[in-house]
């Protein structure tokens, strides 16, 4: 079972209109809530992508320069999904999937056989206009594949994140969730720049791995009283750094 299927598979047998995660960006004032079964439908057609459009198999590797966002979210489970390696460092992987910031950096690890897909993570679905050729336009692709998927079967402990297999990704993000006391009573407030390099086993892997609920807040206002309360608002139980 794919560490996708771990995942959501018990978020969505408690309550799949539970809200998963719920993003702000107060550099755009975007709030976006998505409930599990909105996050595995967005998962899937990100692993549809992938599997159709960029050859991603069992074993490939595939690495994400984005940062903490729903679709980031989306794209890990999405790659998780199709047997995909997650990995740190870009360079040879099969897909690198980047933001327009990153985008260089993205193209110079792909050079040769690697794939690049650039997501504008527009609020609104806007692709990413001016995309050198070859580049997949995730926004613009993404809305055209099924919302439904169905994993390969993969052979032994292939691994997931750097290396480790689904079951050790698992006991991590677990024995976080459990330093951190998290519960899936609980609703989660950070803003924590979380990257596949720095914090993705704490934020969001322990959120989900405990069954609680994210609220992800990027370009956090200064004023710790506006974050008290949005925490307020939106029921926080814990605060994350």
């Amino acid at each position: 079972m794919t560490l996708t299927d771990r995942l959501l598979r018990p978020l969505l047998a408690a309550d799949p209109a539970r809200p998963v995660i719920t993003y702000y960006d107060d550099a755009t004032g975007e709030r976006i809530e998505l409930s599990g079964t909105t996050l595995a439908n967005w998962a899937a057609k990100t692993a549809n992508l992938m599997r159709d459009e960029c050859d991603v198999e069992p074993g490939a590797r595939v690495a994400a320069l984005l940062p903490a966002h729903w679709q980031t979210l989306a794209v890990l489970l999405g790659a998780w999904w199709c047997g995909a390696e997650v990995v740190t460092d870009p360079s040879g992987a099969d897909l690198v999937c980047c933001d327009r910031d990153n985008l260089d950096d993205a193209l110079e690890a792909a050079a040769g056989a690697g794939v690049v897909a650039a997501l504008s993570l527009d609020a609104f679905g806007a692709g990413l206009p001016g995309l050198p050729p070859g580049v997949v336009d995730y926004a613009t692709e993404v809305r055209l594949h099924g919302d439904v998927f169905a994993a390969e079967p993969t052979a032994g402990r292939s691994p997931a994140l750097d290396g480790l297999d689904v079951d050790e990704v698992l006991s991590r993000a677990g024995a976080a969730a459990a330093e951190a006391g998290l519960s899936s009573a609980d609703r989660v407030l950070t803003t924590a720049d979380w990257s596949v390099a720095d914090g993705l086993v704490q934020l969001p892997l322990a959120v989900l791995a405990a069954g609680a609920s994210l609220v992800q807040c990027r370009n956090a206002p200064a004023d710790p009283g506006a974050l008290d309360r949005r925490a307020t608002g939106e029921r926080v139980t814990r605060r994350l750094p």
